[in-house]
This record gives structure tokens, C-alpha cells and sequence, in this order.
């Protein structure tokens, strides 16, 4: 089967690359923004027309799209979320044998949920903040375009590679800071919020499975469960072998560099903390209906939250 993959130099990316890589059954191809692509093609100011040009030089049976903005103005997140999506679907419907497109999308797209319940696909989306404003509108797009395609709207992502950015990156910079110069106390916003953590090992298995399957509309990837992110927190702690405290601020907030984002959901720019402001994404309850992956992909999430984490300290731990 050929493949056509879209940002495979951001975190969930490279491990969809390496996991399409290692099967000898698919032929893949790399387009992107970086010398190391296959195709250099930028979604975000690129026409449908030219990419229609290289879909048909390739002849993809799968197209699939893990670029995107996580971080960034209004702008950069409307041009690498919405924009880059609408030029992948119409250069897709302009080619002489339409693909198949699995995309992927953000639980951000929900919003705020009642808390202790799943999340099924048919709730009612209610983004708040740019980012998830603009996922959602790439996943509309995508779900009306008339395509044979599928949206995997992916949980809280964790595991090796995670951006410093991130919470459970930051989290690991500031353990191994703190050990380095012999600090008692870590920290770091508001820890009270419940997330589905899921490995990004498991999410490249998703949408592995998702790019051979004939699943369409969206489909949550996660674990199923809610883990307060402190209780989270406190396994990478015993990870690091940190005896010291992690002090929560509710003042601060985490904050996205107002710079472009690298299109495959890294950041920029580390966030830096400020004074008491509203959160971008004021969400204290984020879980995962996922009894759609399981029947339509026959797949589950398998890396226990303990393992990510570990991994996440160890890479951290080893960097120079």
C-alpha cells in the first residue's frame, strides 16, 4: 500500500513514520517543509492545485496528516489547523484517484464535559481557545469534504519525544534542573485537572490501524480512563528520584509562544509563565469514550501511564 504522510517531524509524526517505516507491506512517502521530507511542500501556503501535482506523481492509496500547530498566534494555528487542512482536501478531491485521508484531530475540539463520564464522538463540540477552535474546524472540514476519510481525535498525548513545552516535558526539564543544582521544590501550574493520558507508541498504532481499516467519521483515541494530572505528575517524580515538592501556582498559566509553530504539533518556543490570567483551555475533566476505536479498529491503548513517564525521564535524563 502506498502512503503519503504529512508532518513527520512532529512529536506524534516521527512515530507514525517509524511504525509505517518497519512495515515492509507499505511504501511510504514523506511531504513536508524540512530537507528530510521526500516531497518539500509547505500545507500552509501551498495551493490544492500543486499538491493535487504531487498526489498524482505519487498515486497515495492513504494520505495521512499528522501536521499542525499545537502553539502559536491565532493566526499560525487558524493557517496550520484549518487552512493546510481545507488545501488537503480539495488537492485529495482534485486528484485523478482520490486517496484515502485519516487525519488527526484534538480532543481540545470538545472542551468542557461533565465531569466522571466519557466522552463519546456524538457530544456536542465546545472548544475553547484558538487551538481547539481551530482543530475543530480542520476536522469539519475533513468530515464534510465527501471523502472516504476518517478523524482520530487523539486524547493527551504523552511518552518519549514529548516537547519541552508540554506539561509532562516541562515537568521533566524542571526534575532535572532541580536535581542538577540541588533544588527541594519544582514548579508548576495547576495540577487539578483530570486527563486521558495517552502513549504516543499507542496513538501511531491507531492510526496505523486506521489507515488499512475502511473506519470513516471521528474516532477518540485514548485509554478510557481520567488520571488527575497531579497524581500524573507525582510518577515522573518517583521516576526522577526527585524527594523534593512540586509547588502548584494557581496564578500561572501556561502560555503558547506567540511565534509559528513548527507544522507537526511542536512548539516553537518553551511557555513561560505569567500572572494571574483566564486559562487558555479551562477543561477539568478530559476522557475518552473509545468503544469505537475498539470495534472499528480492533484497537486499544497497551502502554500503562507509568511506562510513558519513565520514558519521558529517561530521555530526559540523557540529554546532554
Amino acid at each position: 500500500m502506498r502512503v503519503l504522510l504529512l508532518g513527520a517531524d512532529g512529536f506524534i509524526g516521527r512515530r507514525v513514520a517509524d511504525r509505517l517505516m518497519a512495515d515492509d507491506e507499505l511504501q511510504v512517502t514523506v511531504l513536508g517543509r524540512r530537507d528530510s521530507a521526500d516531497i518539500r511542500f509547505d500545507l500552509t501556503a501551498g495551493s490544492p492545485g500543486a499538491l493535487a501535482r504531487f498526489l498524482d506523481a505519487v498515486v497515495p492509496q492513504v494520505v495521512i496528516n499528522c501536521a499542525g500547530a499545537t502553539y502559536g498566534s491565532s493566526r499560525t494555528l487558524i493557517r496550520a489547523n484549518t487552512l493546510a487542512v481545507a488545501t488537503v482536501c480539495e488537492a485529495i478531491r482534485r486528484s485523478r484517484e482520490p486517496a484515502r485521508l485519516v487525519h488527526v484531530g484534538s480532543a481540545a475540539e470538545y472542551g468542557p464535559m461533565p465531569s466522571g463520564v466519557p466522552i463519546p464522538e456524538g457530544a456536542e463540540p465546545r472548544p475553547v481557545g484558538p487551538y481547539g477552535v481551530s482543530k475543530l474546524a480542520g476536522t469539519e472540514l475533513v468530515v464534510s469534504s465527501g471523502l472516504d476519510a476518517a478523524v482520530l481525535r487523539v486524547f493527551d498525548v504523552v511518552g518519549p519525544g514529548s516537547p519541552t513545552a508540554s506539561l509532562f516535558g516541562r515537568l521533566a526539564e524542571g526534575l532535572r534542573r532541580a536535581l542538577e543544582q540541588d533544588e527541594r521544590q519544582v514548579r508548576m501550574p495547576d495540577l487539578s485537572g483530570y486527563r486521558d493520558f495517552v502513549d504516543v507508541r499507542d496513538v501511531a498504532r491507531a492510526i496505523q490501524a486506521a489507515a488499512v481499516s475502511a473506519a470513516t467519521g471521528v474516532i477518540n483515541v485514548g485509554t478510557g480512563h481520567a488520571v488527575r494530572a497531579r497524581d500524573a505528575a507525582q510518577l515522573l517524580v518517583r521516576a526522577a528520584g526527585f524527594d523534593g515538592s512540586i509547588s502548584e501556582d494557581a496564578r500561572q498559566v501556561l502560555v503558547p509562544s506567540q511565534s509559528a509553530a513548527d507544522p507537526g504539533h511542536r512548539a516553537a518556543e518553551p511557555y513561560r509563565p505569567v500572572e494571574a490570567r483566564p486559562v487558555l483551555e479551562p477543561v477539568q475533566w478530559r476522557q475518552a469514550d473509545v468503544r469505537t476505536a475498539r470495534d472499528r479498529l480492533g484497537w486499544r491503548a497497551l502502554v500503562p501511564l507509568e511506562e510513558s513517564l519513565g520514558d519521558i525521564w529517561l530521555e530526559t535524563a540523557c540529554r546532554v
